[in-house]
């Protein structure tokens, strides 16, 4: 038999059969060829960087991926530290177990009036405390700063600047971290305003948006209390002008891509410590209405000592109302601009960044005291007349009866918490013209995330340090 002869087969014919592999193998070569040509290409230098700097993105361990900043709050009624910890976003991370560190001691650097360097000595154990959680290796990149804010402000510019001087020492010579050459500085009343505005809004998530999403800030110090707001653009033009070395009405800030407006007043001689020498002020040296029954003393605020001694039917809450207005000059003071809110100044227009209003600092301290809100809750929602009808309990209390009754109220606060109260109800309703049911809420710290971080005016200058240092 003869074998069958194979048959030639064509090239089309190897195809046909072969068409399943070739289909397989094809289509990626096509695509890898289609990209080739819409991809403009690059040299072997650029990938390469553009890997590293994935690579530097991807890292959690460079030393570059966190960035710290050490702020000193050296206010009035004493001196704190924050220590903050940001990554490469500007979101917070944990120092430890908490979002920030936080230490203070008593008192300010304004009660070393006469000695500077004790004044700049006692920020040494905050500072070493505050080294502790820095890395080693960041330590000369991390921004120091120290801000004072009323207490200092009140000293007057002689007495103030030999305790910065003092203190820039301190930071100069003992300290390991980036010390700027306007680190140490008293804040004016702007700054420290805006800065607990960016404060709140940022741990609100209030930032990047419209300005009338954001919340309005009262912040109660010692020496000064400030109102910060954001307004439109269009309200910021009309605000009026200032007269030369006063702080303007608006501040222009760019915050994670987006520009505000704020309205920031400080007023300074009218936070609750200086406010206290205010009122003891207009009853001139005779009993005053404020004080609770039975203290006969003497009250020292920046150098200077007050008469403070009680009625003898006690303390009122309408007589004391009498001398917070008139410390606050409520009437008495022309309004040459739009609105008003005391002392002729003006109010900022109102409108949607302050319907939503957060109050903080002593307000909080205060309501805790007095025992309306609950002090082991971060934040509170009350109104006006909580601290008016606060006050009403406060001031038919004798100080025999303070002790046992206001248990939270440290001894010193004792005499004055008729005072107080009175002063913080009058300042909100007659100072910035809220209602007396108006909701507000009190605010001592703030929720991020799943930590709770104290709303100071420190994290806002902390986040412009950071962003502006190299």
């Amino acid at each position: 038999m003869k074998r069958p002869v194979p048959r030639h087969e064509s090239v089309s014919d190897k195809i046909h059969r072969h068409r399943g592999v070739l289909l397989v193998i094809s289509i990626p070569l096509l695509l890898i060829a289609f990209v080739l040509f819409v991809v403009p290409s690059r040299s072997p230098a650029a990938v390469l960087d553009e890997y590293e700097l994935n690579s530097r993105k991807m890292s959690p361990n460079l030393k570059d991926a966190k960035r710290y900043a050490v702020i000193f709050d050296a206010g009035s009624s004493g001196s704190r530290v924050h220590v903050y910890c940001f990554d490469r976003n500007m979101d917070l991370v944990p120092i430890g177990k908490d979002l920030e560190l936080f230490v203070q001691i008593k008192p300010g650097l304004s009660a070393y009036a006469s000695d500077p360097q004790a004044a700049a000595n006692s920020l040494h154990s905050l500072l070493d405390k505050a080294e502790s959680v820095v890395p080693k290796e960041l330590r000369s990149k991390t921004p120091v700063r120290v801000g004072a804010t009323a207490g200092l402000r009140a000293l007057g510019a002689e007495a103030s600047e030999r305790i910065l001087d003092a203190v820039r020492t301190l930071m100069k010579d003992r300290s390991t971290l980036k010390s700027e050459a306007d680190g140490v500085t008293v804040l004016d009343g702007s700054q420290e305003g805006s800065y607990e505005w960016v404060t709140i809004n940022y741990l609100l998530g209030k930032l990047s948006g419209s300005y009338s999403d954001t919340v309005g800030v009262v912040d109660l110090g010692g020496g000064s209390v400030q109102m910060a707001y954001a307004i439109s653009k269009m309200d910021a033009e009309k605000a009026p002008r200032v007269s030369d070395g006063e702080d303007s009405y608006i501040k222009e800030m760019r915050l994670m891509g987006s520009d505000y407006y704020l309205y920031v007043h400080s007023y300074l001689h009218y936070g609750l410590l200086a406010a206290r020498a205010e009122i003891l002020k207009v009853s001139e040296g005779s009993d005053n209405a404020c004080i609770l029954a039975g203290y006969d003393g003497v009250y020292k605020y920046g150098g200077v000592e007050y008469k403070a001694s009680a009625a003898a039917s006690g303390s009122s809450f309408e007589g004391c109302r009498s001398l917070a207005l008139k410390a606050l000059r409520v009437n008495d003071s022309a309004c040459t601009h739009m609105k008003c809110t005391f002392g002729g100044v003006w109010n900022g227009g109102g409108g949607d960044g302050q319907k939503n209003l957060f109050v903080a600092s002593f307000f909080f301290d205060r309501a805790a005291e007095a025992g309306f809100i609950d002090p082991a809750l971060p934040v509170a929602q009350v109104n006006p007349s909580d601290f008016k009808e606060a006050a009403k309990r406060a001031c038919e209390t004798k100080l025999e009866d303070a002790k046992s009754a206001y248990q939270r109220v440290e001894e010193g606060n004792l005499p004055y918490l008729c005072m107080d109260l009175v002063y913080q109800y009058t300042l909100l309703v007659d100072g910035f013209a809220l209602e007396p049911w108006q909701d507000i809420t009190l605010v001592k710290k703030v929720k991020y995330r799943d930590s709770l971080v104290e709303a100071a005016w420190p994290l806002g200058s902390a986040i412009e340090a950071v962003s502006t240092s190299p």
